[in-house]
């Protein structure tokens, strides 16, 4: 299966993005697996991608450089894991993700590897439980991801790890 280049994609020119993909996911879950040849796949094509590992400079402060990131992405691909809502880095770079969508017309890509999308669902309400400040952005974020769960779910049944 060939990849289109994403910058083709939309109304938007390959000008107006640093990178044509944003990958969010929990490292302990997916980087050493899924996750790195999902990279490496989107690299093989020449799309330009942002993985934090590959492109986070030394000495930056790490979450304003994943914030400018994500609106610096035209697409933003989501690999939701069985522990991807207890991250706190990986919520607050959903609600990022939530806001550029919402705000700058981004694409967002779903992926569940590995895990059914009522589970993330439910540990979405855990997640708001326990970060009360943070509990709107966070139900914004459950109910996007029941959005996929609902609009989606022949798509995206799943990878298997």
């Amino acid at each position: 299966m060939r990849i289109q280049r994403v910058s083709s994609y939309g109304s938007y020119s390959s000008t107006s993005w640093k990178y044509d993909v944003f990958l969010s996911f929990r490292g302990l879950d997916t980087r050493k697996n899924f996750t790195d040849h999902l990279y490496n796949g989107l690299i093989q094509e020449r799309i330009k991608v942002f993985k934090d590992d590959k492109e986070l400079e030394k000495g930056k402060p790490i979450r304003s450089e994943l914030l400018n990131a994500i609106e610096e992405s035209r697409i933003a691909i989501v690999v939701f894991s069985k522990n991807y809502v207890s991250s706190s880095w990986c919520l607050d770079e959903l609600v990022k993700i939530v806001e550029c969508k919402n705000t700058m017309g981004q694409t967002v890509i779903p992926i569940f590897y590995d895990v059914n999308p009522s589970m993330v669902i439910r540990k979405f309400e855990v997640a708001c439980g326990q970060h009360q400040e943070g509990f709107t952005d966070y139900r914004k974020c459950a109910n996007m991801a029941e959005h996929f769960d609902r609009g989606h779910q022949s798509v995206w049944k799943g990878v298997e790890g």
